[in-house]
């Protein structure tokens, strides 16, 4: 009977302690690699974190070239209304700049210039072009300094973006 009430014995260690939770798995898991598996993550965490900025900051500029862009396209817009607005290049330059106002200290200028239909240059005068017709144009350039919000070693302190948008004149 000794030998039947060990057995009983034997069978309810067993159970109550599940081999997942015994002294001896633990030991064997912190005896292989999971130290290492925490040291390399310790050392490619500020990798990633700096291709993360990276990541971050190269939107940002995208955002703003983009914003710079379509800031001349808005006041060429504006100047190719008509003849009146063409002549217009504060009219030109407000409409780039209101458009552009997402990106600090960005700045426009407006132009107007002719051309002959048949290729030759004008001075918008109607005795220009003899026998070919007077095409108006306007163009806006935009420019904004963007400083980044982190400085990497090798890369620039400031990044200086342009637009340029040129638009025939409504005739």
């Amino acid at each position: 009977m000794s030998t039947h009430n060990a057995g009983r014995q034997q069978d309810r260690r067993s159970i109550s302690a599940p081999p997942i939770l015994s002294r001896a798995w633990l030991r064997s898991l912190l005896d292989r690699d999971a130290g290492q598996s925490l040291v390399e993550v310790a050392i490619l965490f500020p990798v990633l974190i700096l291709l993360l900025i990276g990541a971050v900051e190269f939107g940002r500029l995208t955002y703003a070239g983009m914003a710079v862009t379509n800031a001349a396209h808005a006041g060429v817009q504006y100047g190719a209304q008509n003849h009146i607005t063409a002549l217009d290049n504060a009219g030109m330059q407000q409409a780039a700049t209101t458009d552009g106002k997402k990106v600090s200290g960005i700045s426009a200028s407006g132009s107007h210039f002719c051309a002959c239909s048949n290729g030759a240059a004008s001075t918008c005068l109607p005795t220009d072009c003899s026998g070919a017709r007077i095409i108006e144009y306007v163009r806006v350039n935009t420019s904004a300094t963007v400083n980044p919000l982190f400085h990497y070693p090798g890369s620039p302190a400031t990044f200086n973006l342009t637009g340029q948008a040129t638009m025939r004149v409504q005739q």
